[in-house]
C-alpha cells in the first residue's frame, strides 16, 4: 500500500486543497490529521467554488471515505455549518462518507470566546489569530480539560465530566478576563444543537483504518497550514498550535501504524502570508497590490488581504527539509504572467552577512531579502497542460526552484480548476 501526505511548505495558503481534490481519484481514504477551522482549503470543481475549513478535501469524490483524525480540533458548530453549505450545492455528507475519530477532542464554544479575549489583551503584540479558538483548544487538550468526541455517545458520563471542566473554565473567564461565565443550561443547549448532529459520524476510526490497512487501501493525509506555522519548527510564537508536518500524520490520523510513503510539498510560485510574524520577503504598496490582485490573495477563512512578496528560496528550502518532501507542487504559476521580470529572494542578509539558511525565529525580523531577477514569459499560460508547451522562461523558473530547494517538481498548477495542471 502506498500512502501519501499533502503538506504546505511555506506559511500556508499554497493550494493544498486543490491538490487533494485532484489526487483523491487515486486514493480510497482522505484524512485530516491536525488543525481545525482556522484556515481554508479553496477548491474549484464541477460543484462550484468552496472554502473548506474542517471537511477533508476528498469530500467531493464519490467512493472516497473522509476522516477527521484525533489530532484535529473538532468544532461541531463549524463542521455542521460547513456540511450544510456543501449540501446546498448537491454534495451530501453522510456517515458513510465522513467519519470522526472517537478520540478527537471537541472544541467547545468558549474556546472561540477566549481566543478573542486573549488577542484583545495582547493588543499590538497579538499573534494574528483567526479567533476560531485553536490556541485555547490545544492548550486545554494538553491540560486534559477537553472532552473526546466519543464521550458524546455516553451522555450518562459526559455531564459529570463537563461540569468539572465548566467550573474550571469559568475561573479563567471571570478572574482573568472579567468575562461572563458559562452556565450548564447554555452549554447544554449548544450540545443539543451541535453535539447531537455530529454523533452519527463518530466512529472507532482506528479500527476502521487497521482493517483498511490489511486490505491494501490507499490513504491520503491532508495537512492544514504549513511548515513555517508548525508549533515546533515554525516562526514561533507566530505559529498555529498543532504540528503541520507530515511526520505527525500517523499520530494524528487515529491509526499510528499507518506509514507515510510519499510526501508532496505544495509551494506557491510566489510568497503569501496570512497573520502576524516575520515575513522577510514582504512587499508593500503598489507592487504588493498588483500581485495581490493578480492572485486574488485574500484569506479563505477571514477574507483578510494576504501579505505578499516574491518567492523566498531560503524559507522554501527549509520548509521542504522539515517536511521531508519527496516531491513538490508549484501552484499559481499563471499569476506571474504579468511580470516582465520575476523577482526571487535567493538569500538573506543578516548582521551584514549573506546567508542561505533559515535563521532562528528570534533573529528573523533582522533579516533582509537578497533579490535576484529571472526573465518573465509575458503570456497567458493558464491553458497549458503539457510541460513541453510551457514557455521556456516558465520552464526555467520551475527548474530553478527544483534545483534550489533540492526536491523534484512533479506538478505545476496553472489555475484553480482540477484540470489546470501540468504533470511532469
Amino acid at each position: 500500500m502506498s500512502n501519501c501526505a499533502i503538506v504546505g511548505v511555506n506559511w500556508g495558503d499554497e493550494g493544498k486543497g486543490r491538490m487533494v481534490d485532484l489526487l483523491t481519484e487515486d486514493y480510497d481514504i482522505v484524512i485530516r490529521y491536525q488543525g481545525g477551522g482556522n484556515a481554508g482549503h479553496t477548491i474549484v470543481n464541477k460543484y462550484g467554488k468552496f472554502a473548506l475549513h474542517l471537511l477533508p478535501s476528498g469530500i467531493f469524490r464519490d467512493g472516497v471515505v473522509n476522516i477527521l483524525g484525533n489530532g484535529v480540533a473538532l468544532d461541531p458548530e463549524n463542521l455542521m455549518n460547513e456540511i450544510d453549505t456543501v449540501a446546498e450545492s448537491g454534495v451530501f455528507v453522510t456517515p458513510d462518507k465522513l467519519m470522526i475519530s472517537d478520540r478527537a477532542s471537541v472544541l467547545l464554544p468558549w474556546h472561540r470566546e477566549l481566543d478573542g479575549l486573549e488577542e484583545a489583551r495582547l493588543a499590538d503584540k497579538k499573534y494574528g489569530s483567526t479567533k476560531q479558538g485553536i490556541a485555547p483548544f490545544y492548550s486545554d487538550k494538553y491540560q486534559k480539560k477537553t472532552i473526546l468526541a466519543g464521550e458524546l455517545l455516553y451522555p450518562e458520563h459526559l455531564r459529570e465530566h463537563l461540569l468539572g471542566i465548566l467550573e474550571w473554565k469559568n475561573l479563567t473567564l471571570k478572574n482573568v478576563y472579567g468575562a461572563e461565565e458559562w452556565t450548564w443550561e447554555r452549554l447544554e443547549a449548544w450540545l443539543s444543537e451541535y453535539g447531537e448532529r455530529i454523533k452519527p459520524y463518530i466512529k472507532d476510526t482506528g479500527a476502521y483504518l487497521r482493517r483498511a490497512q490489511s486490505e491494501g487501501k490507499r490513504v491520503l493525509f491532508e495537512a492544514q497550514l504549513a511548515s513555517l506555522r508548525d508549533l515546533d519548527y515554525g516562526i514561533y510564537p507566530y505559529t498555529t498550535s498543532s504540528n503541520t508536518l507530515a511526520a505527525y500524520a500517523p499520530v494524528g490520523c487515529s491509526c499510528p501504524s499507518l506509514k507515510v510513503d510519499e510526501i508532496i510539498g505544495v509551494i506557491k510560485a510566489y510568497s503569501t502570508c496570512v497573520g502576524e510574524g516575520p515575513f522577510t520577503c514582504e512587499w508593500f504598496g503598489e507592487e504588493a497590490e498588483k500581485l495581490r490582485e493578480a492572485g486574488s490573495e485574500y484569506g479563505a477563512k477571514t477574507g483578510r488581504p494576504r501579505r505578499v512578496g516574491p518567492l523566498d528560496i531560503v524559507a522554501t528550502r527549509y520548509g521542504v527539509q522539515v517536511q521531508a518532501a519527496t516531491c513538490v507542487v508549484i501552484t499559481k504559476l499563471d499569476v506571474l504572467s504579468y511580470m516582465d521580470k520575476i523577482p526571487v529572494c535567493t538569500h538573506y542578509k543578516l548582521n551584514g552577512e549573506v546567508i542561505d539558511y533559515f535563521p532562528f525565529p528570534s533573529v528573523l525580523p533582522d533579516a533582509e531579502p537578497v533579490i535576484e531577477y529571472m526573465d518573465g514569459w509575458g503570456c497567458d499560460i493558464s491553458g497549458v497542460r503539457r510541460w513541453e508547451d510551457l514557455p521556456r522562461a516558465a520552464q526555467e523558473y520551475v527548474l530553478y526552484i527544483e534545483r534550489e530547494v533540492g526536491c523534484r517538481v512533479g506538478y505545476v498548477s496553472v489555475g484553480p480548476e482540477r484540470e489546470s495542471i501540468i504533470i511532469r
